[in-house]
């Protein structure tokens, strides 16, 4: 039964981020190819860091099934990019369910792996995030991780939460999943509406323009 949840949550991970890099790259006004490589990208990109630092073989280069839903949901994006004008509202809600979904994955990971909490924490990090930072610097700006949205930060929470129920309560592991992905969506959600940011620092050029 957890095999299957996972596999489910794996793939609607893969639907997200394939829909938002596609919708992402459709506001650059790429053509069907480019959109196709952002989609993909975003899609496996986290994933595939991952594979590689718990040096195991990168998962969907072993799975064509994730290929196809990958160009699958490209194809419904641009198909319905005809019907659907709020390209913002639409990237920001994959983008989220994305991170949500994906963190989960790469926490997992770490535990089956039978690594230290913080890392597994790290890793779900890593696999909810590098797909969109790879995906902002092929359009040529500025990843979402790096700037004073809360991005992260919700991987993190969310992340935090779910190692501890799982280790200190006997909640169901799925409502735990379940859970999980909803507090990063909620707290993505909330940041974005009230304009939550974490503190940035700023450089004086003072000292520069007296030198």
């Amino acid at each position: 039964m957890h095999e299957q949840i996972n596999f489910i949550i794996e793939i609607l991970g893969t639907i997200a981020f394939a829909m938002s890099g596609s919708f992402a790259a459709m506001q650059k006004r790429f053509d069907p190819f480019g959109v196709l490589i952002i989609a993909f990208v975003t899609s496996v990109g986290g994933g595939t860091v991952r594979d590689v630092l718990l040096d195991v073989p990168v998962f969907w280069m072993h799975d064509i099934f994730i290929c196809v839903v990958v160009f699958v949901s490209c194809i419904f994006a641009m198909l319905v990019k005809s019907f659907e004008k709020k390209f913002r509202v639409t990237l920001f809600l994959f983008d989220s369910f994305g991170l949500g979904l994906f963190t989960i994955v790469g926490v997992q990971k770490g535990l089956s792996a039978n690594l230290h909490p913080v890392i597994c924490l790290t890793l779900g990090t890593i696999t909810g995030c590098f797909g969109g930072v790879i995906r902002d610097i092929l359009l040529n700006r500025i990843p979402l991780i790096f700037r004073k949205e809360i991005y992260a930060t919700a991987c993190l929470v969310g992340g935090l939460f779910f190692l501890i129920a799982v280790k200190y309560f006997t909640f169901s592991y799925t409502f735990v999943q379940i859970f999980t992905i909803l507090t990063i969506v909620i707290i993505r959600t909330l940041a974005v509406r009230f304009q939550w940011e974490i503190p940035k620092f700023y450089w004086s050029d003072r000292n520069n323009s007296e030198m």
